[in-house]
């Protein structure tokens, strides 16, 4: 989805994607038209009151008349204000579900995406799609859309009247119409590429926030405030230079418009002004035909306006779009192979090879041949970039295998539904990842129909309950974002004690204990211990004290298992394990 992949939209026609989304509430978008039509119908009645009482005249004998043409004004207007604010409503609240419809199915959408996806699009360029881009499809759907509606219904009826009021010179308005047309379709055309390529800045400038935001530690701590200040400053002048020319084209199409419509209209209507004066038409009628001209003018003014904003939202859309129409890499099959509520938890690694989509030329595992039986605690061991991780990635099927293929319980695990799978699984990673929510709603997050208790006793298996009960509102603290208000070994027994309320049959711990004091990492061990009984356990460590524990150590190197027994076999028959034991295990 990179920027130079992008095709631009050629017209409005895009808009009508939009049809699925609005289709759900039809009736109140028909219930928004027959309000339209009659807000319309009253205000279109007003110039044929006024013709009356310029043609009656203000003589004294038909003031009975007068006065019932006042009256009548009256009502009219109370019936106009009526029905074009409900119209306003309902018209508003459409754009708003629609719009609110539409943010829920580009965040699904994001939500299917594997990491794949996102090794190449960087997170400014999707929070974009769902903050800056639909902002601007909600402007269209509500009140563009609501005065679009309005403006060609009210220009409609106005050009009809204007025929029955005097069909010479709505002929020669008529023919100024194609003057007024010009510029729009020539100059709508710069001012939807420029449209486009500014949201495509902003898209830049949200990257750039948001990259600095998440490494703002990173950023201070090697005094680059001022650096990254400038870099986003950068990108926000390139926005406001698109900016500017988007307005400026807007700005001159717009006065363009103006002349011609405005001057054109002053033309016809001293040529109605001669023929008041030579008997043909009268002064009622010439005033009739005034307003009408005048409302048919206010609309094409309003339609122009809007012109330059369905043009921009037409290319946020054709963004969106682009995203919801994108198929993820990883899904569920069509139709997926029945599967046991709780697997056995046995792993077969088949001829498995893999390289990560953005370095295809760099094979990270190369033809893995693997059997972990259930209940089997299996430790994997080797210097960086052996591919230990990547085993873990595969498991979790966040990629799929360049070649070969992974079984659990001898079903391939692509084959299996991707939820259900996943569900058999509990990672532990060495980066914890903690929500901006409270302590019983992290803990909670992977089984959230789990009861206090529930919670309270994974918390204490995980040697995290007297912790937790010792803050300031014990479950219910405020963790901060990213468990910011907690130190490293709490946030890691959180995480753990999550994956126990899972209770998963195949549990994976990346480095699991890498960020505990020795205390922590004591005690927390001795959970592990525990939890590990009688399920499948992969586990990547650098520690002694946790690869001993293991049935079974493979030893990674350059993508390949090159050796695997226990450790005491290892020490002795492995040069790279007693290498490793020596330099990293021994800490």
């Amino acid at each position: 989805m990179a920027e130079q992949d992008r095709k631009p939209s050629k017209n409005l026609a895009i808009l009508k994607r939009l049809w699925p989304f609005v289709r759900p509430y039809l009736s109140k978008l028909l219930l928004a038209l027959a309000l339209l039509v009659l807000g319309a119908a009253t205000t279109l009645s007003l110039p044929i009151a006024v013709r009356q009482m310029i043609d009656l005249g203000f003589d004294p004998a038909q003031q009975s008349a007068i006065t019932r043409y006042f009256l009548l004004l009256f009502g009219v207007a109370l019936a106009m204000g009526l029905f074009t604010s409900l119209r306003y409503f309902w018209v508003s609240w459409i754009g708003q579900r629609v719009v609110a419809d539409l943010r829920q199915a580009v965040y699904r959408k994001i939500m299917s995406f594997s990491p794949a996806f996102f090794e190449t699009t960087r997170t400014g360029e999707v929070l974009s799609r769902i903050n800056t881009d639909t902002t601007l499809v909600e402007v269209v759907v509500g009140s563009t859309f609501s005065i679009t509606l309005r403006s060609a219904v009210m220009f409609l009826g106005a050009s009809a009247m204007m025929i029955i009021t005097s069909p010479r010179l709505a002929l020669l308005i008529g023919l100024l119409i194609p003057l007024i047309i010009a510029p729009i379709v020539i100059m709508g055309r710069w001012v939807r590429r420029l449209s486009k390529e500014n949201q495509d800045r902003i898209a830049d400038m949200s990257a750039t926030a948001t990259e600095t935001i998440n490494a703002i530690k990173t950023v201070q701590s090697y005094a680059q405030d001022a650096r990254e200040t400038r870099r986003f400053s950068d990108n926000a002048e390139a926005v406001f230079g698109i900016a500017r020319r988007r307005i400026r084209a807007e700005t001159i199409m717009a006065i363009l418009i103006v002349w011609l419509m405005f001057g054109g209209m002053i033309g016809v209507l001293w040529i109605g002004a001669q023929n008041v004066i030579d008997g043909t038409m009268s002064a009622g009628t010439l005033s009739q035909f005034v307003l009408y001209a005048i409302i048919a003018a206010t609309t094409t003014g309003a339609l122009t306006q809007v012109y330059g904003e369905l043009q921009r939202a037409a290319g946020a859309l054709e963004r969106i779009l682009e995203m919801l129409e994108m198929e993820p890499e990883i899904r569920s099959p069509a139709n997926p192979r029945p599967s046991a509520n709780r697997a056995r938890g046995r792993l077969e690694f088949a001829d498995l090879s893999f390289a990560y989509p953005s370095r295809l030329d760099r094979r990270v595992l190369d033809d893995i041949q693997l059997t972990i039986e259930p209940g089997e605690k299996v430790a994997l061991v080797g210097p960086s970039g052996a591919g230990k991780s990547t085993v873990f990635q595969l498991l979790m099927r966040f990629y799929d295998p360049t070649e070969g293929q992974i079984l659990l319980d001898g079903a391939p695990i692509n084959e299996l539904d991707l939820l259900a799978y996943r569900r058999q699984l509990a990672l532990v990673a060495q980066d914890v990842t903690l929500f901006s929510s409270n302590a019983l709603e992290n803990i909670r997050y992977g089984n959230p129909d789990a009861s206090r208790e529930q919670v309270k006793e994974a918390a204490r298996s995980a040697f995290a309950h007297d912790f937790i009960a010792d803050l300031q509102d014990g479950y219910d603290t405020f963790l901060g974002e990213r468990g910011v208000r907690l130190s490293g070994g709490q946030a890691q027994r959180i995480a753990i004690a999550r994956a126990l309320l899972t209770d998963p049959p195949v549990l994976l711990l990346d480095e699991a204990t890498s960020a505990l004091d020795a205390e922590s990492e004591r005690v927390v061990q001795q959970a592990l211990d525990a939890v590990m009984e009688g399920r499948t356990t992969l586990i990547i460590a650098h520690r002694l004290a946790t690869v001993r524990q293991a049935d079974r150590i493979l030893v990674m190197e350059n993508g390949r298992i090159v050796a695997q027994g226990t450790h005491d076999s290892l020490t002795r028959d492995s040069a790279l394990y007693a290498h490793l034991a020596s330099l990293q295990f021994a800490a």
